[in-house]
């Protein structure tokens, strides 16, 4: 793939999860979401709990699906319990007043750092902010 090819893949998956937030956003209770007609609006008329439930079924259904992979499952229902794990956060992000755009920020923010030297500097944050 070239990276014009590349970045053109990057801004499509982009403005989908944009269009795809945006429909979240409108299920929002504060906009009006119906939960008698919309998924998403019965997840946020229930509060945090119910749509926090969902995301760590859809996590644990992601581990599963990888370990089906491993001993020769379908690797195509990892894509899926991802998309679906990805779905419910966005709900969360929704929220919480926040947007995907944030966390693929967060992602670009991060590019090019060792994850072990991320972590790292996350730590010493946590206790630099604990001891103030």
């Amino acid at each position: 793939m070239t990276s014009t090819t590349a970045s053109a893949v990057d801004a499509s998956a982009t403005d989908a999860l944009a269009r795809l937030a945006a429909v979240i956003e409108s299920r929002l209770p504060a906009r009006g979401g119906d939960p008698d007609r919309s998924y998403v609006a019965r997840l946020l008329h229930k509060g945090p709990d119910a749509f926090l439930k969902k995301i760590g079924e859809e996590a644990t259904e992601v581990v599963m699906a990888a370990k089906d992979a491993d001993h020769g499952g379908d690797r195509q229902k990892i894509v899926n319990e991802v998309a679906d794990l990805w779905f419910h956060s966005m709900i969360a992000l929704a929220h919480y007043g926040l947007a995907p755009r944030e966390v693929v920020a967060e992602l670009e923010r991060r590019e090019g750092t060792s994850g072990i030297e991320e972590k790292a500097l996350r730590k010493a944050q946590d206790r630099e902010a604990r001891e103030q």
